[in-house]
């Protein structure tokens, strides 16, 4: 690794992106959020591998706890997002898969996310995703349209340092006052 890339956020760090859509798992259309978020992490510095395309409902189930589970917790993604299924859809259980893996919640997270994503649409708050923490591993669930993945970046972004450092608690709050 350069010195450029190991000053990157993500240095020495795996993230993980899933991607919810059947009709992309089928081959009827094409995963147009994976790319983007894999690229925004790479940015980053996090090593991460191409989207996991899977069917909405179960399949997403089955990913997250393959990376939150089945896998060591020291070859855990330190990030893993998720793109689709949150929304209002009999198969939409994105949201459901990750509460249930995830110990603590941060629902401020997905409240900044609504509040971006209102300034360009108002179908925004239809997204019902989670955010949270597994062990040293953050869980975010964004939208599946290229707008909210967009919108959750850009708020994301701003703060994923600060949640990188409390996940693995490597900051130092100072005195408490």
């Amino acid at each position: 690794m350069s010195e450029e890339n190991s000053e990157l956020l993500g240095a020495g760090r795996k993230a993980a992106v899933i991607i919810a859509s059947t009709s992309a798992a089928r081959g009827e259309a094409a995963d147009t959020t994976g790319p983007i978020l894999v690229d925004w992490l790479r940015g980053r510095g996090y090593e991460t591998p191409d989207a996991i395309v899977v069917r909405d409902g179960e399949p997403v189930g089955e990913a997250l706890r393959t990376l939150l589970v089945d896998t060591p917790e020291d070859g855990r993604p330190r990030v893993i997002v998720t793109s689709g299924g949150t929304g209002l859809a009999p198969d939409d259980r994105t949201p459901e898969f990750t509460a249930e893996l995830l110990e603590r919640q941060s629902p401020g997270l997905i409240y900044a996310m609504w509040r971006k994503g209102l300034e360009s649409t108002s179908s925004a708050v239809m997204s019902r995703g989670v955010a949270g923490v597994r062990g040293r591993s953050f869980v975010i669930n964004f939208p599946g349209s290229k707008g909210g993945v967009k919108d959750g970046i850009t708020v994301i972004d701003d703060l994923l340092e600060h949640i990188q450092t409390s996940v693995e608690d490597t900051t130092d709050h100072g005195p408490r006052v």
